[in-house]
């Protein structure tokens, strides 16, 4: 439907304000969809912030100990790289 993007494709946001307590990946890091990407610690509960799809990690814009508020870009992800390499060769 509207606003789907490639997949792995976009910007992971915070769901809700929060303290991050944990960035579990670093960019040009490969992740498979539902990976953790990060801790974050909302309302005395820790919320593990997954990847919606496979993808690789193009920038963590947060630290440990970084206050989010809801909306906050974490991490931005590009599509993955294709098999084999640039052309097919490896």
């Amino acid at each position: 439907g509207e606003g789907r993007q490639r997949a792995g494709a976009g910007e992971v946001k915070a769901p809700m304000p929060g303290l991050v307590l944990r960035v579990l990946i670093e960019p040009g890091q490969q992740v498979a969809a539902g990976a953790g990407l990060a801790v974050l610690e909302a309302m005395k509960m820790e919320n593990q912030i997954k990847a919606p799809a496979a993808g690789v990690v193009a920038a963590v814009r947060v630290e440990a100990g970084t206050a989010v508020e809801k909306g906050q870009v974490l991490v931005v992800l590009a599509a993955p790289e294709p098999a084999g390499g640039v052309d097919g060769v490896a």
